[in-house]
């Protein structure tokens, strides 16, 4: 899809800012001066003063680590850097509602990056080159905009894959969703499914070859989900999923569930991210597996399950007094050996490609199994409209009791929520 830098620019731009509820014009499309930087004379003399955001308890700790690295790395320099916590998932909507004052550098996932841009938040990294070198090619494509990078890669998996306990289900048995169904049904047992999600339910659709994504203004979807026409219909991956949920070995529950149920036996496959590995992994022990997503019957072809791939990245204000060592800040909290560090303490995915080849990172059976399905992935791009209609849907085919004739209805309401012009 070719995208108008003007329109989806100040289109996002604009709804960004109605959503932050800020009304000064001049921080809508003033660009940073170059004066609001410290020169380099200042900056010897000066503390350079920094304010770092970061999503959790844990990661602050982790981060405050990095710094005192950082710092010794720099000894010459006198610094004062503040860490405080702000949820990556609201990042944009707190720094967009001032970014003179927000944090200099912060951690927020992929889908936040094109607002940002429009904002002027994020400019085009000078060092572009060397960090497409150094990171996988899908986090680079996250954090790029029209052929430039905006932000520095630090994790490669914020994605979902299959789980799955060993002493129930042999290799061959995990390449298809009938036969893991099949197994869990005779054992009385479940695999998991959170249908309550449009992060989850896009793999059947993106699979199938059917089209979502943002329109060229960067608010509005498109989305053929209730097509008539081709050689899988939007009805064939509804008559699929409703066949799912009559089976006997499915359940769709959320994250909480889905470990409550591990944990008293009662689940013993789910797709999920690496969030969950440890715990999982101390639930199975040495039953624990992992492996990308199988395919599912439909319309008596076996269909590859697709998935949404996340990355987070750190991002570096543009507004910063001190934005030169922002950016050194920035790429020393994600360079090779604090990825390297960060899947250690925290079992997050590098995107640093010597990282992700490191000796723990290719043992770990989640992160090989995120690998193996990015293949079949696509980076998350939608608009706001997207969430709840997806949701509803899910949740009404979850109940397994939708007349089959009721199908292609049900199919034009979803997608008439997903492509609405008004943003709710």
């Amino acid at each position: 899809m070719k995208k108008r830098l003007v329109s989806l620019l100040w289109c996002i731009l604009a709804v960004s800012f109605a959503l932050s509820g800020c009304a000064r014009n001049e921080e809508k499309t003033t660009q940073p001066s170059i004066n609001n930087e410290k020169s380099s004379e200042e900056i010897q003399t000066d503390a350079v003063t920094l304010l770092v955001w970061c999503g959790s308890e844990e990661e602050k700790v982790l981060l405050e680590e990095m710094l005192d690295a950082f710092k010794k790395q720099n000894n010459e320099i006198k610094f004062n850097i503040t860490v405080a916590i702000e949820s990556e998932a609201s990042c944009k909507d707190t720094l967009l509602g001032d970014v003179k004052n927000g944090a200099d550098v912060f951690a927020f996932p992929d889908d936040q990056l094109m607002a940002m841009i429009a904002a002027g938040v994020l400019e085009p990294l000078v060092d572009g080159d060397k960090i497409k070198e150094a990171n996988l090619e899908g986090s680079v494509e996250a954090a790029s905009y029209d052929g430039k990078i905006y932000a520095y890669p630090m994790t490669a998996d914020n994605g979902y894959f299959m789980y799955y306990n060993k002493k129930y289900f042999t290799d061959e048995d995990v390449n298809t969703l009938d036969q893991m169904l099949g197994v869990a049904a005779k054992a009385g047992k479940k695999v998991m499914m959170d249908w309550t999600s449009g992060w989850y339910i896009y793999s059947f659709f993106g699979g199938a070859g059917l089209e979502l994504g943002l329109n060229d203004d960067g608010i509005t979807n498109y989305c053929n989900w209730n097509g008539k026409d081709g050689k899988t219909k939007g009805v064939d991956i509804a008559k699929a999923m409703l066949s799912i949920a009559n089976n006997p070995g499915f359940i769709s529950s959320n994250d909480d569930d889905f470990i409550k149920g591990v944990k008293e036996g009662r689940i013993i496959a789910g797709i999920n991210g690496v969030w969950n590995a440890t715990v999982l992994q101390e639930v199975w022990g040495e039953d624990y597996g992992a492996v990308k997503l199988p395919t599912y019957t439909c319309n008596e072809n076996q269909v590859q399950m697709s998935s949404f791939a996340g990355y987070k990245m750190v991002g570096v204000n543009a507004y910063s007094q001190y934005k030169d060592w922002a950016n050194k800040l920035a790429d020393w909290i994600t360079n090779e050996e604090n990825q390297t560090l960060r899947f250690e303490r925290r079992k997050q995915g590098p995107s640093n490609n010597n990282a992700a080849l490191s000796e723990e990172v290719v043992k770990s059976p989640a992160i090989q199994a995120l690998i193996q399905q990015s293949e079949f992935a696509k980076l998350q791009r939608v608009g706001a409209n997207y969430w709840d209609p997806v949701a509803e849907y899910g949740q009404a085919l979850a109940k397994g009791n939708v007349n089959p004739n009721k199908l292609q209805s049900l199919l034009d309401t979803l997608v008439e929520g997903i492509t609405a012009t008004q943003i709710k």
